[in-house]
């Protein structure tokens, strides 16, 4: 219940902070130490800026550029929340800039700049090689699953790899981070992310094996509800050719192996493989599921009266993904009827950033906030 309380405590905090007017400028050579919920990664202080502003709870920011030179915290990061809105200390340093979430400004486009001697590390779903960066910039803006890249010019130590565009993917499907079994509680999505789907004519026919794994060669894990929404994930990723869903953790295990596909019998596992023009089953969005928890991600809480109203509250507030609600039964009598309405970033946001000399990193030119 820890967690709860916690969160409940950061969106009352939220909901007085956020009412702060639009505060756009940067305040360069300055640090708001501490008050952190966050870190990830940024390529420079807009980008920190629009990841901050795409973050459930994040009020203000801190980054730490590449010229920081007390430590190796380059391209860190940091969200920041108080009750206040504001921060508890500003502090001139060198080598940081801080600001403000962008929530409550008129929704501006964000060009990033290419990076020079910045490598996007990570990512990678496919190579190739090119005569300049600007080549590579437009392959990966031509391709539909690119959202940054990063490329290795002629100059650079290895001389086998010079020329190399690198073509890297981050996650633009909304997603809970953590899905967990919890006792009177339910979970779904916001029917937005429905229409977001693409739309195929004909449905997909045997493309799921009940009771059935794919061993080996996993690339990655995630959260997923159910197995139709493992293979909606696995549909998403350039480098998935197939997958296994196992139901006991909700853990959705994105393979790649184009070369065979090997099926062995696994209770409480689904395999199938990713829609190719086909249509998908959608019913793990329009359908709750009772007994789940999508932990954490909180943007706002309130008090409803059944499932079916804290749904209709996610479908109809512009910001909320998916939602968790919970009923008149739930163990603790604090958080009973309470709806969860959440959200997680899905912004291009390259996993680490680290300075290497011969590279350049940037990100397709669609990929505007």
């Amino acid at each position: 219940m820890e967690g709860f309380l916690i969160s409940v405590v950061l969106l009352s905090m939220c909901s007085f902070g956020f009412t702060q007017g639009c505060r756009m400028a940067l305040q360069n050579n300055m640090d708001f130490p501490g008050s952190d919920v966050a870190r990830v990664y940024a390529s420079d202080a807009k980008h920190c800026q629009q990841l901050c502003t795409d973050h459930p709870s994040c009020m203000f920011f801190t980054f730490v550029r590449p010229d920081w030179t007390r430590d190796n915290r380059h391209f860190y990061c940091y969200f920041k929340v108080t009750a206040s809105g504001e921060p508890k200390i500003q502090t001139p340093i060198f080598g940081a800039t801080s600001g403000y979430s962008l929530r409550s400004c008129t929704p501006k486009l964000t060009e990033f700049p290419v990076y020079q001697n910045v490598d996007f590390l990570g990512a990678d779903y496919k190579t190739l090689f090119t005569t300049n960066y600007g080549d590579c910039q437009s392959v990966c803006t031509d391709d539909p699953f690119c959202q940054f890249f990063t490329f290795v010019n002629g100059e650079y130590r290895q001389e086998n790899i010079r020329f190399k565009c690198h073509l890297k993917y981050s996650w633009t499907v909304p997603r809970p981070p953590v899905i967990a079994a919890l006792a009177n509680a339910v979970s779904g999505f916001s029917r937005s992310i429905q229409m977001l789907q693409p739309k195929f004519a004909e449905e997909c026919e045997r493309s799921l094996f009940p009771q059935v794994d794919i061993a080996g060669k996993n690339f990655e894990e995630v959260a997923a509800v159910s197995d139709k929404h493992c293979q909606v994930l696995c549909s998403a990723h350039p480098r998935c050719t197939y997958f296994s869903f196992t139901s006991e953790s909700f853990r959705c295990h994105l393979k790649e192996n184009p070369l065979e596909m090997v099926l062995k019998a696994q209770n409480g596992v689904t395999s199938g493989i990713p829609a190719r023009g086909c249509q998908l089953d959608d019913t793990w969005v329009r359908t709750p599921v009772e007994g789940v928890d999508f932990r954490g991600e909180d943007i706002q809480n309130r008090m409803v009266d059944s499932a079916e109203a804290c749904q209709k509250a996610c479908d109809e507030d512009d910001k909320c993904q998916f939602y968790t609600y919970l009923t008149e039964q739930f163990i603790n009598r604090d958080y009973r009827r309470r709806c969860f309405l959440k959200r997680t970033i899905t912004i291009p946001a390259p996993p680490k950033i680290v300075k290497l000399q011969n590279v350049v990193s940037g990100f397709s030119l669609t990929a505007v906030p």
